[in-house]
């Protein structure tokens, strides 16, 4: 994706995870659980996205250098919870739009500019809108260039801050063949001559697939299945 398509791929995204969680939560209440995120209800994922949300505009709306002087902002009630959202949603959008990408910020990241709030930001959208998707039992196809960028940005930036020191013991090369975007990539390039499997499906299903939303069996699998789930496991974010 270019610079300029991530703010706006962030607006619709944010609204809808906004329309889906409203339809959730009249359809099952706050309690209901949310397979993505074991152990959440309904209540702590929409907590949990306006909490980041939350974080990332006052970085990038402070210029932070570190994150020391930041205050988190307290527990909401339920019934407070959407429109709480709703407005951490509004404010990362509006300071990331007052932003230039290339403006230099606090991440934990080697990159350290607004441009990575923008990509991070949407990536964690998505995917948290696909957790409460299906909470409501309607999970919808994520555009082809967002899952890929999505999809690449795992690659670049989450299995390298998870594995700082490479692929570790075990690793095998795991090919991701994204049929809309017509692209492969690899997980853990160069650790085997071959890889053990070759997984193919949308852009959007494979992001979810190594984020652990879906299981492998909505991909197509060529090679070993259950080998190629246990790379992926290796890298887990806490």
């Amino acid at each position: 994706m270019q610079p300029d398509e991530y703010l706006p791929a962030l607006r619709r995204t944010d609204a809808r995870f906004a329309d889906a969680a409203a339809a959730a939560v009249l359809a099952s209440g706050w309690r209901a659980p949310v397979a993505g995120c074991p152990g959440w209800t309904l209540a702590d994922l929409v907590w949990h996205l306006a909490e980041v949300q939350h974080f990332w505009a006052w970085v990038v709306r402070t210029r932070a250098p570190d994150p020391g002087a930041y205050t988190a902002p307290p527990r909401h009630p339920d019934d407070e919870l959407l429109g709480f959202g709703l407005a951490q949603s509004a404010e990362l959008e509006t300071v990331l739009a007052g932003a230039d990408p290339a403006e230099r910020v606090w991440t934990w990241a080697p990159r350290r500019d607004v441009g990575f709030v923008l990509r991070r930001q949407l990536a964690e959208a998505v995917v948290h809108t696909a957790d409460v998707e299906q909470v409501l039992g309607d999970p919808r196809p994520i555009p082809p260039d967002v899952g890929l960028d999505g999809l690449d940005e795992w690659l670049e930036v989450v299995v390298p801050g998870v594995l700082p020191h490479g692929p570790p013991d075990g690793a095998h090369p795991v090919v991701l063949h994204a049929v809309d975007a017509g692209v492969e990539r690899t997980l853990f390039p160069g650790t085997r001559p071959v890889p053990v499997a070759r997984l193919t499906g949308t852009a959007g299903d494979l992001l979810l697939a190594v984020w652990r939303r879906v299981p492998l069996e909505v991909l197509t699998v060529h090679g070993d299945g259950p080998q190629a789930a246990a790379v992926i496991g290796l890298v887990r974010v806490e």
